[in-house]
């Protein structure tokens, strides 16, 4: 099932800058979508129109096949979860039970719907002892859960996440991916994330779209798109760091590796192939 549709699609701020130009891109059910860029390359400007934040200067975008304008926005915003890249920006109550509350009452839940509601968010973001906590004495990782917490209390189909491990050390970042890919894989929510972090994106995507100055230069699977490495520099980014030390392996020594791997999994696969003899 399509659930987002974005079609020659170009939006221009009040300043005169353009920061998307005639993008498309089709997302469906179930699916790990990532939006990768550098800074600046559009990808929060793209993510504001999917939930009507911002309205397409040209072109179209449609969720669930309703397009996205004043009159379906009741419906539009029931869909989509919106998770910023700063959490400080998305919290603002005195408590985290208060926090996870505030959507649900105004969608109008009381009683023992909300305490369950709240309850089951709280469980699915391993944060239950931390009803009573000010969300703004947390840490960053902890503040994160809580963002996504308040928004998956209120069901939604599709996770938008910008930037979800910025300022998070590596063990926050190693638990957020843990999170998100169970979210995906047990509740079958589809998740969309915007990063320019290169490494997360083979551990957490399925297909990715690569952004550049507003406009989609590559769209494909993870490894269909990394295979792409000089395009890939040629926008200020680069390989996931695994792929990176395969390539300088291959170039200075006599290992074959045909296909980079992007994790440390596929990179011990492949030098327990090469062990015994077989082409990487």
């Amino acid at each position: 099932m399509e659930l987002i549709k974005v079609a020659g699609v170009s939006y221009t701020y009040s300043d005169g800058h353009q920061a998307l130009k005639n993008v498309s891109l089709n997302i469906t059910k179930g699916e790990r979508i990532a939006v990768l860029g550098p800074n600046g390359a559009g990808k929060s400007t793209l993510f504001q129109l999917f939930n009507g934040l911002l309205q397409a200067t040209s072109g179209s975008v449609t969720v669930k096949g309703l397009p996205v304008c004043k009159e379906h926005m009741p419906e539009i915003r029931s869909s989509i979860g919106m998770v910023f890249q700063d959490s400080d920006d998305q919290l603002f109550n005195s408590t985290v039970r208060q926090e996870i509350a505030y959507g649900l009452m105004n969608m109008r839940v009381k009683g023992t719907a909300l305490d369950e509601a709240i309850n089951w968010a709280l469980e699915v973001v391993g944060m239950q002892d931390y009803g009573a906590k000010s969300p703004h004495n947390l840490s960053g990782g902890e503040k994160k859960r809580v963002a996504l917490a308040s928004v998956l209390a209120m069901k939604p189909e599709v996770l938008v996440l910008d930037e979800p491990t910025a300022a998070l050390d590596p063990r926050g970042v190693s638990k957020l991916i843990r999170l998100l890919n169970s979210i995906n894989r047990d509740l079958g929510i589809t998740l969309i994330f915007a990063t320019h972090d290169v490494d997360i994106v083979p551990l957490l995507a399925d297909r990715v779209y690569l952004l550049s100055k507003g406009e989609i230069v590559l769209g494909g699977s993870t490894a269909e798109v990394f295979s792409h490495k000089e395009t890939i520099r040629q926008i200020d980014l680069r390989l996931p760091r695994v792929a990176h030390l395969a390539e300088l392996l291959a170039r200075d020594s006599s290992l074959n590796i045909v296909n980079l791997p992007l994790t440390i999994g596929q990179a011990k696969h492949l030098l327990e192939q090469d062990k015994f003899g077989a082409v990487l």
